[in-house]
């Protein structure tokens, strides 16, 4: 990743509006503030930018790539972070996520659930009575049905969110989903009711609290915030353009 001029001041400024206009959109939703988390998207921005937004206050971070988190992770290991995965993952990279994020926001197969349950399986015990640490995860609902985008379609979700419930060392917290790139504002709403709306279903279904909607971005986070996100996934609105 090549660094780059960080301008704390700027990226702060444009975070303390982010924050105002996320509890605005709370507010006059009828809302706690406090019931809606700010993600603060860092991938391709250096670990500075990371460090000066975290020492004003902000905790939680997405990461899209798996080898860039990681990277980020160790060098910013001494500053209270929770990291986010935001990003498809691979079943083969699997193993390099298990228990080194808060929440994985895009298992979308079983295949890579199993190989996560797996790999949590292998890491060291902890506590006196040898307990296992267990990975909190989001399952990537497809909610555009769009050939090229990751997540389970809305038929099979219920199918896998039953046997991952059953895996021990996973714990299912809700849904993620994004509208298609061409449905922006007004245009998302649509897509963030119906998810809202499955979420409640499999919660129904499967008998398990699925507290969590991670959904909305820059283009459309007022009216996911409206629809109930709980999440919402907010970059280049922060951090400004990516450098490449």
């Amino acid at each position: 990743m090549n660094e780059c001029h960080v301008d704390g001041a700027a990226i702060i400024a444009r975070y303390d509006a982010v924050v105002e206009k996320v509890a605005d959109a709370a507010r006059k939703a009828g809302r706690d503030p406090k019931d809606v988390n700010l993600i603060a998207v860092s991938k391709r921005h250096p670990a500075e930018a990371i460090s000066i937004l975290n020492k004003h206050g902000q905790l939680e971070f997405g990461e899209n790539y798996v080898q860039e988190a990681i990277a980020k992770q160790e060098e910013l290991a001494e500053l209270t972070i929770n990291w986010h995965f935001i990003g498809h993952l691979q079943s083969k990279k699997a193993k390099d996520v298990a228990g080194k994020f808060a929440l994985i926001h895009s298992i979308d197969r079983l295949s890579l659930a199993q190989k996560l349950q797996k790999r949590m399986e292998m890491l060291p015990v902890s506590g006196v009575d040898g307990e296992r640490k267990v990975q909190e995860i989001l399952l990537q609902v497809n909610i555009g049905d769009e050939c090229q985008k990751s997540g389970v379609d809305k038929d099979g979700l219920f199918e896998l969110a039953e046997k991952v419930a059953a895996f021990p060392q996973l714990r299912i917290r809700g849904l993620m989903g994004m509208p298609p790139a061409s449905c922006i504002g007004e245009e998302a709403r649509p897509f963030f009711n119906n998810l809202r709306k499955l979420r409640d279903e499999l919660e129904t279904r499967i008998g398990v609290p699925m507290e969590h909607l991670s959904m909305g971005m820059t283009q459309d986070y007022v009216q996911a915030i409206e629809e109930g996100a709980t999440f919402v996934r907010i970059g280049t609105e922060i951090f400004g353009p990516r450098p490449y």
